[in-house]
């Protein structure tokens, strides 16, 4: 698929998903705002339907369709006038018939105001399940302090709109759970056309990387089969030296391969024994000075006097240090300067790693360690490599439970900085 095909797909599918989302709240927006009004409307209906019947019981019903019973204070605080004395038991049970009537299952609470004391008095909670405790709400009085009124009450609505918003809530539930597939959907293909293209660089580099010393091989022994190179000795040495590099350089590219494919398929296994931190450095950093990117490098130890003592495999350690200077090396524009610094703290033995090269961008820090990740130089073959040293070094560090830092380096290169906790030494 092509970058800019998968570009428009995902804008388009962003602009539909976006789309259905907001669609979806603004349904379940309308249908509270809905329901809001609707109880409000059903409430108000229960509670004139109570006053009425209060007043049908006290026989005083000839003013009921000149007043207004019921004031509605907030959408959960209701004042209801009744113009006669008010009974506790005959108000509470008028209350639970009519607000099962109208489908109001949720929990209540009520005070009947006493006109002598202009205050509301006998307050009572009564819960869904019909269980009566006293009320410790604070009710708010009526303008008219010397009428008969009773003031409810509701704490608790979330029941009445989980019954009628529940269809709702699982369709919004269901559209957020396709979403979130649909994410995860584009994040598995978005990395997996990441992959495809990491690996077909690292195809294309690795076809040139042996390519070019099987080239080389094939043309010197053509030349040295010829029997009038015996005539030149010095050719024939030359044409011989050829082979013996690109044969190194051959075997090298072939054993980081096959060390990545062990590496894949089995867990690392690690031969651990101790290591004089000062003594290993000094052999590891004379072993690199030999090969063809540490001739060209000038390289500094700092070490404590101190004798520093790790746990640690040997084999796996040695590589690590190398693919590390080796970077130091070989991304550099002048004459690489390595320097080496290792000291020891309260928590951890560290080793840094600082190089004058080309540096590495912030944002592609946390990359460098993924597989055959390579940072962006214009023409990839510029630097030699595969994007599988760093990746070796993660594997290595992870599996001796270290920690591998990266930081800038104020004059220009980067900083590597290894950190062995004091338990491993």
């Amino acid at each position: 698929m092509k970058g800019k095909t998968l570009t428009y797909i995902i804008i388009l599918a962003t602009i539909t998903v976006a789309g259905a989302l907001s669609l979806q709240f603004f349904f379940l927006r309308s249908s509270y705002n809905y329901s809001e009004e609707q109880f409000r409307e059903s409430a108000a209906v229960a509670l004139k339907e109570v006053a009425w019947q209060l007043l049908v019981a006290s026989g005083n019903t000839a003013n009921f369709d000149s007043i207004t019973p019921v004031e509605i204070i907030s959408d959960s605080y209701y004042l209801v006038t009744v113009d006669a004395q008010i009974d506790f038991e005959l108000l509470k049970l008028h209350l639970l018939e009519e607000l099962k009537k109208h489908q109001i299952y949720t929990d209540f609470e009520f005070a009947i105001n006493n006109p002598s004391s202009a205050n509301l008095e006998q307050k009572t909670f009564i819960s869904a399940r019909g269980e009566e405790n006293p009320s410790t709400y604070n009710f708010l009085t009526g303008k008219d302090a010397s009428a008969y009124y009773f003031a409810v009450h509701f704490p608790d609505r979330a029941p009445y709109f989980q019954a009628r918003l529940s269809i709702w809530y699982l369709f919004t539930g269901l559209l957020l759970v396709v979403i979130l597939f649909f994410g995860y959907t584009l994040s598995v293909i978005i990395r997996q056309r990441q992959l495809s293209q990491i690996q077909k660089d690292f195809i294309n580099n690795l076809t040139h990387e042996l390519k070019t010393p099987i080239s080389s091989i094939a043309l010197s022994a053509k030349v040295i089969a010829d029997e009038k190179i015996l005539e030149n000795p010095k050719r024939l040495f030359e044409y011989a030296r050829i082979i013996q590099e690109q044969n190194h350089r051959l075997s090298k590219n072939v054993e980081k391969v096959l060390n990545l494919a062990s590496l894949e398929k089995n867990k690392v296994h690690l031969n651990k024994e101790k290591i004089d931190l000062q003594k290993f450095l000094k052999e590891v950093t004379e072993y690199f000075s030999q090969s063809d990117s540490g001739s060209k490098a000038d390289i500094k130890l700092n070490l404590e006097k101190a004798t520093m003592i790790i746990v640690a495999d040997k084999f796996h350690f040695t590589n690590l240090v190398l693919n590390i200077l080796e970077n130091g090396a070989k991304y550099c524009e002048k004459k690489p300067r390595l320097i080496i610094d290792a000291y020891s703290s309260k928590n951890y033995l560290s080793i840094r790693f600082t190089d004058n090269g080309i540096g590495i961008s912030k944002k592609y820090r946390r990359k460098i360690f993924k597989r055959f990740f390579r940072i962006p130089t214009g023409n990839v073959h510029n630097v030699k490599g595969f994007g599988l040293g760093l990746d070796y070094v993660r594997k290595i560090v992870k599996a001796h439970k270290w920690e591998i830092k990266v930081d800038n380096n104020p004059s220009g290169g980067s900083i590597f900085t290894l950190l062995i906790p004091q338990k491993n030494g």
